[in-house]
């Protein structure tokens, strides 16, 4: 009887493949983990962790980035954490800055090398969660044995890219589990909401970077992403998130250059354009407010008898 294959066979044997790690991504991974980076699947060494000076360093630098991320891990959380899933926020290196687990499951993903300082980066830990996410910057679901170490085919992960304000990769959102029993099944449910709660984090971040800004939000053929672009008083667009950059064809990363906002949304076609935009915002703002036109103004930034004017011009002043 033929002996099965190890783990660290099987990565081996794509890794020497190119036509495995061209049909797939995570052999693909598994082939940057040992020719790139030039790691072995059967080592065993703990995932490394940076001092408490360099932790405290990074944390600092993006201060106000995770604030406003805060309370949108503990509501991810409060959906995930009895089903022993933690919650994870990294930087762009793959260094785990802020996290959410049960006291039950602490020591489980202590063991993992999941807390707080540890570098779960490509280039240290191969092809995992956080690291994959952050070097293809695309959703990943890593599934026990996809994982590049043996020692982590235990666990499953699934991550969702986070960019900044300006359009750049901020953070990984992880969301992982060490249950032996987690089914692909329900790493795809699960998936729809780490996406979600990223795409929350995103938009509140670049709200809170353009406070003083009108904020528009526009259509995007991705229900997911959020296609927010930030106006100023003299209607001229000054921010726009990542997704509204691809929509706009706008200079994909770093600040803006001020371009009037007819420009970019269009006029031309009256509703259909820049005031077809204003106008959804506007229903939005005053749906979520109950029909009251100052609460409604609070939640856009502009004063109440600015919002009478604009609902006037809009043709909202009757609804």
């Amino acid at each position: 009887m033929t002996p099965k294959a190890s783990h660290a066979d099987i990565v081996m044997e794509a890794t020497q493949s190119t036509s495995a790690a061209a049909k797939s991504r995570v052999a693909a991974s598994w082939h940057r983990s040992v020719i790139k980076h030039g790691l072995d699947p059967d080592e065993h060494r703990a995932p490394d962790r940076i001092e408490q000076k360099s932790l405290q360093f990074r944390m600092e630098a993006l201060e106000k980035f995770m604030t406003v991320a805060s309370p949108r891990l503990d509501a991810l959380f409060s959906l995930v954490g009895q089903s022993g899933c933690a919650v994870f926020l990294t930087d762009t290196d793959g260094i785990i800055l802020d996290q959410r687990l049960s006291d039950a499951d602490a020591m489980a993903f202590e063991g993992w090398g999941l807390t707080t300082g540890a570098d779960w980066s490509e280039e240290r830990e191969g092809t995992n969660g956080i690291g994959t996410c952050l070097t293809e910057q695309r959703h990943v679901i890593i599934h026990q044995d996809e994982h590049f170490y043996t020692r982590n085919t235990g666990m499953s992960c699934i991550d969702a890219p986070i960019y900044g304000s300006n359009g750049q990769l901020v953070a990984a959102l992880d969301l992982s589990s060490a249950r032996a029993d987690q089914t692909e099944a329900f790493n795809r449910l699960i998936a729809a909401q780490v996406a979600q709660t990223a795409r929350a984090i995103e938009a509140a971040n670049f709200r809170a970077a353009f406070s003083s800004a009108r904020i528009i939000v526009a259509e995007s053929d991705d229900a997911e992403a959020s296609t927010l672009l930030a106006i100023n008083e003299s209607d001229l667009v000054i921010g726009a998130t990542r997704e509204a950059r691809r929509v706009f064809g706008l200079q994909r990363t770093g600040d803006l250059v001020a371009r009037p906002a007819a420009d970019i949304l269009g006029r031309e076609d009256g509703p259909t354009g820049f005031e077809k935009a204003e106008k959804a915002a506007v229903i939005r703002a005053l749906a979520r407010a109950g029909n009251n036109v100052s609460q409604a103004a609070r939640q856009l930034g502009i004063g109440r008898a600015t919002l009478y004017r604009r609902m006037k011009r809009l043709g909202l002043e009757d609804s």
